[in-house]
């Protein structure tokens, strides 16, 4: 594997690593959707995680990363079409998603 694709992996993982710091233990949708702070710092993690996705699959199509083109998606939809992103949205995918995406990128980085 490349060291720069290597490099994409350690940022996913980072920002995954950021993302679970941010949320207490207990994670509870209606504390996050008060906290403004909380939800951007997430969302920005998120945010790294989709160019970090996308840039890795320019140089390796065929990297084996569940869902990479929603992942990208998911960006593109935060930065571009920031007023239709819901906290719904960003809470799935941090308590149904980024488990599974964890797993993935720690396997890949072994």
């Amino acid at each position: 594997m490349e060291d720069e694709i290597k490099t994409w992996l350690s940022d996913i993982k980072q920002a995954i690593k950021e993302i679970n710091d941010f949320l207490p233990d207990k994670k509870d949708f209606l504390r996050f959707k008060k906290d403004l702070k909380t939800k951007r710092a997430i969302e920005r993690n998120v945010e790294i995680i989709g160019e970090a996705a996308n840039r890795i699959i320019k140089q390796q199509p065929n990297i084996a990363i569940t869902d990479i083109k929603k992942i990208i998606v998911t960006r593109n939809r935060i930065i571009h079409g920031y007023d239709s992103v819901s906290d719904d949205i960003i809470w799935a995918i941090v308590v149904k998603h980024l488990p599974g995406l964890e797993k993935e990128i720690n396997a890949l980085l072994k």
